[in-house]
């Protein structure tokens, strides 16, 4: 916090400068001189400031003891380029970086440095089939480039490709967008190797069940190979990086006796777990997304000090205040898709006055720029057409969108700063740097290893996960066994068991649906995980499954004896363990069955509701309501009846309970088991035929998952209903 009132003490003093009426200076972070003759009139904001003729140089304050080298332009340093053209007539320099206090004070240990890369693009494209309404290119012949130390921000108006244009960048465009242009690293065009580059997404999934500390420590488990000690000390790193030692034991998500992290604060524990790998450029998707002004202005002061230890910085940015502007070191302003402005933040408010649109005084650069090129501005003025302030019209929404961003585009492409970008860039393409170099993958056994224990981890302590089940369970089998309790064991109580023990198992696996949320919630996780190659399919399906086992066979083996006992079945302990296991394979089957559907659905409501309809057919096909000959041959027995599992699993139970077992009929006669349930459920008379059943449920268990690992793997995981409800949005506005 002392650094962001540094810096907003420095601010203060500047803008009070500005606006001293008997100065007429303007500040360096607002405004610009302009030259008579030299600039058209503005279209609009008819307040903005009228300058003396007279050259007017601007006061530059020095930042102190800031990453670039006492408050100085660190790119010019870096690159020994001059400044900007649209800034050769200003005596000024980049806004002051702000002061790098070693964490822990001024004693503390400080941060180790990251070896930055230059990255430059030339004449990027990039088009999207249905992306745009008039035309497919999301990104139109853009240039630009960043260096080490410093920060770049594209910034531009809702869907104008600020996104599309960091993933072309960082190399994750899917795989409907296709890219023109060239992408180079260091001068060189390769790829960039896994570990050298970090991608933070807009919204990232966090464990709210684990400590900041614990979840980086287990995301460089799974992303770094090496000794453990090596891990943790890289994860204290990036502790300290990203200003997180003060919420390093505290959980993410908070419990019931203690609130979890805040926006800001998990928008950086997002950004520090790319860190762990200590990138070389790291790309950040809207760092300030739902941040208020307190949050926005850390989190980037946080990033100026990363960007000091030597990383290259690129994000995307909608708007930000007048503090967070002044920490930007270069800016590429997009709009629909086309540049209308790479360069020096201070010399895109000068470029705006070339153009005829001055900022006017105590208005945010940010909120001027996207005042002037966001053409949602047209709608505003057409509904305020008609109204009238005190002074008349709306002055400050009366210009003509479409006109200043033509304008702006025109004045760029025929600037001196346009021909300044291609100059650098061709320096920096001219000949190849250092190779960017693979960091290395932690081992696929390593990975699944950790997932256990995390999913362990986080299992034990997400009440959500499995408790909640377990109590559903015992509170269900409590009220079958009271409501089947007593049946003994004579001839007339085989229909009565038939029934309890399809009531036990069709309900509790229907109970096995409040496990949606947790399942979803995993495999979001894992989305976040695998697009930046920290885990994989297989490893996570594995993972999962490991540490679920150990809570699964808790609800089975609780539950079952719960049942086994109240309902009074055949007291064996061979058959009582069957029953536990039987069980615990239908718990199994019935997980892989809800991973299933949640990996095709991705949304809770339609995930239970696909589920809740499944379970009502596998229950009537089971066999129970009427026995699996007396069905209908298509549909119903074929394939219904097969692929239901509960048939399995109910006809193993009956089979281990009434196969071995004699009736007696009258005073002479006795009957068997198999044919005293033969007019309740249809069994098989072999003994060995419950194994086959109990092998029937372990295939299915593995196989709804394998077809899970094929959606994730392949990546025909998509969001059907979001895509559903895309298609339908479509379909009303085309009509």
């Amino acid at each position: 916090m002392e650094e962001i009132q540094s810096q907003s003490d420095l601010y203060r003093s500047s803008s009070s400068c500005a606006s001293s009426p008997t100065s007429r200076v303007p500040s360096s972070h607002f405004f610009y001189v302009r030259k008579p003759g030299s600039l058209r009139q503005p279209i609009s904001f008819e307040d903005s400031p009228e300058w003396d003729e007279a050259d007017v140089r601007t006061e530059y304050e020095a930042g102190g003891g800031g990453g670039n080298g006492g408050g100085g332009d660190s790119i010019n340093d870096a690159t020994a380029t001059p400044i900007s053209p649209s800034l050769s007539k200003i005596n000024s320099g980049s806004v002051a970086s702000p002061p790098v206090v070693p964490e822990g004070g001024a004693g503390g240990n400080a941060v180790r440095k990251i070896a930055g890369a230059s990255i430059a693009w030339r004449d990027l494209t990039v088009t999207m089939t249905g992306k745009r309404r008039y035309s497919d290119k999301v990104v139109k012949s853009s240039n630009g480039y960043a260096f080490p130390g410093t920060m770049t921000v594209i910034m531009g108006p809702a869907k104008s490709g600020k996104s599309t244009l960091l993933r072309a960048l960082a190399g994750r465009l899917p795989p409907s967008a296709k890219m023109y242009g060239e992408v180079f690293v260091n001068g060189s065009k390769s790829h960039m190797p896994y570990g050298s580059y970090g991608y933070v997404e807009r919204e990232t999934e966090l464990i709210g069940s684990l400590t900041v500390r614990e979840f980086l420590y287990y995301s460089a488990l799974l992303q770094l190979p090496g000794f453990l000690c090596q891990k943790r000390g890289v994860v204290e790193d990036a502790i300290q990086a990203m200003s997180l030692s003060d919420y390093a034991n505290k959980l993410i998500g908070g419990h019931c006796y203690m609130k979890g992290l805040r926006s800001g604060e998990r928008r950086r524990v997002s950004i520090a777990r790319e860190l762990v790998m200590r990138p070389h450029i790291l790309f950040i998707d809207e760092p300030l997304y739902h941040l208020d002004s307190v949050s926005a202005l850390l989190m980037m002061v946080t990033l100026k000090k990363l960007a000091s230890m030597g990383c290259t910085l690129v994000f995307t940015i909608h708007q930000s205040s007048t503090e967070v502007f002044g920490l930007f070191d270069r800016i590429c302003l997009l709009s629909n898709g086309n540049t209308l402005f790479f360069g020096e933040t201070l010399a895109c408010l000068q470029h705006f006055s070339n153009a005829g649109f001055p900022c006017p005084i105590m208005q945010s650069p940010s909120d001027h720029f996207l005042r002037a090129i966001n053409t949602d501005f047209d709608r505003i003025i057409a509904m305020c057409k008609n109204w009238q302030d005190d002074n008349g019209d709306f002055s400050a929404v009366n210009m003509d969108t479409a006109v200043a961003i033509r304008t702006l585009e025109a004045t760029y492409k025929s600037s001196e700063d346009a021909a300044s970008v291609e100059t650098m860039i061709f320096k920096l393409t001219e000949r190849e740097g250092t190779q960017l170099k693979s960091k290395g993958k932690a081992g696929a056994a390593t990975r699944v290893a950790v997932l256990t224990w995390r999913s362990l981890l986080v299992m034990s302590r997400e009440w959500k996960y499995y408790w909640l089940r377990l109590i559903l369970y015992m509170i269900l089998t409590l009220c079958i066994g009271t409501l089947y309790s007593g049946l003994g064991h004579s001839l007339s109580s085989v229909a009565t068991r038939v029934s309890a023990v399809f009531v036990f198992v069709s309900f509790a696996s229907l109970l096995g649906i409040a496990g949606i949320p947790s399942l979803l919630k995993e495999i979001k996780i894992y989305g976040s995980e695998a697009s930046n190659q920290h885990s994989g399919a297989f490893v996570f399906l594995l993972g999962q499954f490991l540490g679920s086992i150990p809570f699964l066979f808790l609800m089975s083996i609780s539950s079952s004896l719960v049942f086994y006992f109240m309902v009074g079945l055949r007291d064996d302990f061979s058959l009582l363990m069957y029953f536990v296991l039987n069980f615990f394979m239908c718990l199994l089957v019935n997980e892989g069955l809800m991973l299933f559907i949640a990996c095709i659905w991705r949304d809770v409501y339609w995930s239970t509701l696909t589920l809740i309809s499944l379970h009502v057919i596998m229950m009537l096909a089971a066999g129970h309501f009427r026995i699996r000959n007396a069905l209908p041959k298509p549909i119903w027995t074929y394939p219904l009846a097969y692929i239901s599992f509960h048939t399995y699993s109910i006809e193993g139970l009956l089979e281990n309970e009434f196969l071995g077992e004699v009736f007696a009929v009258g005073e002479v006669r006795s009957i068997s088991g198999y044919e005293a349930i033969r007019g309740n459920y249809q069994i098989s008379p072999e003994t060995s035929s419950k194994w086959r059943n109990m092998l029937v449920l372990l295939a299915m268990a593995f196989g709804y998952r394998l077809i899970v690992y094929v959606l994730l793997r392949f990546g025909l995981n998509k969001n059907v209903s979001a895509h559903l409800l895309l298609c339908h949005r479509k379909n009303n506005s085309s009509r």
